[in-house]
């Protein structure tokens, strides 16, 4: 069963990405979500969201975007920088996202709509396999629906996926209202594996799992998933891949930090510094003994080598937090 690291806006980037893989990392990386309409027009920090490193060939681009014409056309730009597929974000149930007609909008739309946006995306798709010589997996990622969804609306919208030509569905199994703080309903995972393995299209499940115990629930409750996505767990553990596969370690927590704050400096633009620390420390404070004043350091930080010096002051006041084993 592959382990996937999902996407994450403002941590899923190039930074994040090597301090994760540095512990050996996942099967695959989301990029974070990659907006179709900005990508096109090019401006000037775009550059940064299609960094594919450090593996290439675990890439994953994940567009989000409420208009068809912007997402087949971006198909190219990012399909030339390698990877292993195309995923179209149809399940993000932010606000500001799902109100402009992105994310999980495309499940409320009228299906016809949906089905068209996701043809053209797998013809271009189809294209760019010719032009680069390359096979592109195709993969959307969404929830149950609306809060009143049903199984026949919820497989009506998957079965269009897979007849589309979608090779591959992650099903984050909460519907547009549900937060994290309840379990997913796994048992629509493995309803939809079962469902697709007649018509060769594979099924991750995404959600709650942040240890051992929380990802052999997942397996016992969906063992037809060919994959589980890991996201917000990563950010607090970004060794939890290794974790996950039964490896041991002790982690040097200072120099991780230090590393990662070192990577944002190299991968990404000064304007984002501010946004990239404040997201990955607020999950990453969760492993000390004084969290709350970690993060609260590490978030009101004025500048990125204010950052380093709070880090550093941290561990000298609290040098048992140092060292963490798994």
């Amino acid at each position: 069963m592959r382990l996937i690291s999902g996407p994450m806006a403002t941590l899923s980037h190039e930074a994040f990405r090597r301090t994760v893989e540095s512990f050996g990392g996942p099967d695959e990386y989301f990029t974070e979500m990659i907006n179709a309409s900005s990508l096109l027009n090019m401006g000037p920090f775009e550059k940064f969201y299609l960094l594919n490193g450090p593996n290439p060939e675990k890439i994953v681009w994940q567009l989000i975007g409420n208009s068809t014409a912007s997402l087949e056309k971006a198909v190219f730009t990012v399909a030339e920088k390698g990877g292993i597929g195309i995923d179209i974000n149809m399940g993000c149930s932010a606000p500001q996202i799902y109100k402009t007609g992105a994310g999980i909008s495309w499940m409320l739309k009228p299906l016809k709509e949906t089905e068209e946006a996701v043809c053209k995306i797998k013809r271009n798709i189809e294209e760019a396999e010719r032009q680069t010589g390359k096979k592109i997996r195709l993969s959307v990622k969404c929830r149950l629906g609306d809060e009143d969804f049903t199984e026949n609306s919820f497989f009506s919208f998957t079965d269009m996926l897979c007849a589309s030509g979608v090779n591959l569905i992650t099903l984050h199994p909460r519907t547009i209202k549900e937060k994290y703080r309840l379990k997913p309903k796994y048992i629509w995972c493995q309803k939809l594996a079962e469902r697709c393995s007649s018509q060769n299209v594979k099924v991750y499940a995404n959600g709650g799992v942040e240890d051992l115990q929380s990802l052999n629930i997942v397996k016992e409750e969906c063992p037809l998933v060919s994959g589980i996505m890991i996201s917000r767990a990563a950010g607090q553990k970004p060794w939890i891949f290794s974790e996950l596969r039964g490896e041991h370690g002790s982690i040097d927590a200072e120099k991780l930090a230090l590393d990662f704050i070192d990577n944002v400096e190299l991968y990404q633009p000064k304007e984002f510094y501010k946004t990239r620390l404040q997201r990955f420390f607020s999950y990453y404070a969760k492993n000390f003994t004084f969290s709350h004043y970690f993060e609260t350091q590490l978030v009101n930080a004025k500048d990125i080598n204010e950052s380093r010096e709070r880090l550093k002051d941290y561990f000298v006041k609290q040098p048992s937090d140092k060292y963490i084993n798994y």
